[in-house]
């Protein structure tokens, strides 16, 4: 059984090359290179270093992909039937280079001893050229795996071996979608060597340079971010730290039933920021909201049922397909349109699972959301008037039924008189197209603000609530209307 020694040509020059890798070339039994098209090469020729060349195979296969995998296997192939296979690779051999990752694999399930002498890289050139610290973050990705690279990204980037205009194409467009058009960036040509070039573009332009080359690189400086990227890790992070022991006793004990009432004060307080129209104040209650989803998904991690990645993954999943007029090829004239195919995509997720046309409305949402989902769902199969006129008639018809029953003294009726005046309202709110709760929340904050004016009005006089007749603090209660006019 033979073994694979693995070694980098350098980034071009000659005497870029380690003692140990000249050494290694002038003794190899088998000498192979992954190509011959390297600065380093004519010098080895020159000075009688015989080796073979996988050049060929790259115009035998489609992909590079077919490439290296074809060029790992023939190095393990030649080692398995005895040969000590030197094989060498530009630059370093663990600098952005897929056959050696490859090599590495398959020799392991061979049980090939494979050894690797370090080797300078191109990178270390571009450090000096560019004047950049790699401390401060740098990932390098060869061409063919651009499309992998996260877009949340915060790193500069070297894209390498842009062989081509068509590379460098491809590589432009998949950088566009994570930077902008214009965005400066910097191409590398032949490092170290005589030729050397090294130009700064704006994005768009990189594949209109000339003289693209096996030599060519892209170098992409970090995003200077004028604000924190998207993250809700840290919010996340705070809620495990939380619960975890050691973190805070009242998190800890919360259970999905116990935040119930949280999570429907955080909706209203919402409701409430957005009719005030106060952004700062929206932006705070979102947060909130927002982390009692948190606090919701980790209990539920916790349990082992999801997560909140799990959450994102599924509502985006969702939003996706009950969108085709958006992410598919169906066309739609108009927004009731969108609605009717929402309804039908959101029916087949559903399947026969529900027994009742008004299945799968809360129980515990607030009782006029509630109502106004019930009267919509039984609509839909045609259980509503045709106009608002009726929607009239019905409302006086309760509200004389609750009269009856409070001159027959019938008090267990009232309840259940006020309750169906309420559903009627309800009703004609949806014909007008208003939002019922809503709208009643609108009025107990205008309420809330205007007894507020009357307060500071007898607060004002210096004296008792009792000394003010309810004529005078009505006066008040029409002051505090015009003012809010």
């Amino acid at each position: 059984m033979g073994e694979i020694i693995i070694i980098g040509l350098g980034p071009g020059p000659l005497g870029l090359l380690t003692m140990e890798t000249w050494d290694m070339l002038n003794t190899a039994e088998v000498l192979l290179f992954r190509t011959a098209k390297h600065p380093t090469v004519n010098e080895l020729k020159a000075r009688g270093i015989g080796f073979e060349s996988y050049d060929y195979i790259y115009d035998q296969k489609k992909t590079f992909d077919e490439v290296y995998e074809y060029i790992a296997k023939d190095c393990v192939g030649r080692a398995k039937n005895g040969q000590k296979v030197t094989y060498a690779v530009p630059g370093s051999p663990l600098v952005a280079e897929k056959t050696v990752s490859l090599v590495r694999a398959i020799a392991a399930q061979e049980q090939i001893n494979v050894r690797i002498l370090p080797g300078m890289s191109f990178i270390e050139v571009l450090y000096v050229r560019l004047g950049i610290d790699p401390i401060d973050g740098l990932t390098v990705v060869d061409s063919s795996d651009i499309d992998r690279i996260p877009r949340e990204l915060n790193t500069a980037l070297v894209v390498t071996q842009v062989y081509n205009r068509q590379i460098a194409s491809d590589a432009k467009l998949a950088l566009m979608e994570i930077y902008p058009d214009d965005y400066e960036v910097t191409v590398v040509q032949s490092l170290g060597l005589p030729n050397e070039k090294i130009k700064k573009v704006p994005l768009f332009e990189i594949d209109r340079l000339p003289d693209i080359d096996h030599l060519t690189s892209v170098y992409v400086p970090a995003r200077q971010e004028t604000s924190k990227r998207f993250d809700l890790a840290p919010l996340t992070d705070v809620m495990a730290r939380l619960r975890s022991p050691g973190g805070c006793i009242w998190d800890i004990e919360q259970t999905h039933k116990s935040l119930r009432r949280y999570i429907v004060e955080e909706v209203y307080e919402v409701l409430e920021a957005i009719d005030l129209a106060e952004g700062d104040k929206l932006c705070e209650e979102l947060g909130d909201l927002l982390l009692q989803i948190v606090f919701h998904a980790r209990i539920a991690e916790e349990c082992g049922e999801f997560s909140m990645q799990d959450v994102i993954a599924s509502v985006t999943e969702k939003m996706v397909r009950r969108h085709p007029h958006v992410f598919g090829d169906i066309t739609v004239r108009d927004a009731g349109e969108v609605v009717l195919n929402w309804d039908m995509i959101k029916k087949q997720e559903k399947g026969h699972e529900r027994s009742s046309i008004l299945d799968g409305v809360p129980q515990e949402l607030p009782s006029l959301m509630k109502a106004y989902k019930l009267q919509a769902k039984a609509a839909k199969v045609g259980f509503d008037w045709d106009n608002i006129n009726p929607i009239w008639e019905k409302i006086e018809e309760e509200i004389t039924e609750l009269k009856e029953a409070l001159l027959e003294g019938e008090t267990e009726a009232l309840e259940g008189e006020l309750g169906d005046i309420l559903f009627a309202v309800v009703n004609l709110a949806r014909f007008l197209g208003i939002d019922a709760e809503i709208a009643l929340n609108v009025t107990n904050s205008k309420f809330k603000n205007r007894f507020a004016y009357i307060e500071a009005k007898v607060k004002e006089k210096g004296t008792n609530w009792e000394h003010f007749t309810l004529a005078e603090l009505d006066k008040f209660w029409d002051e505090a209307k015009g003012l809010n006019k």
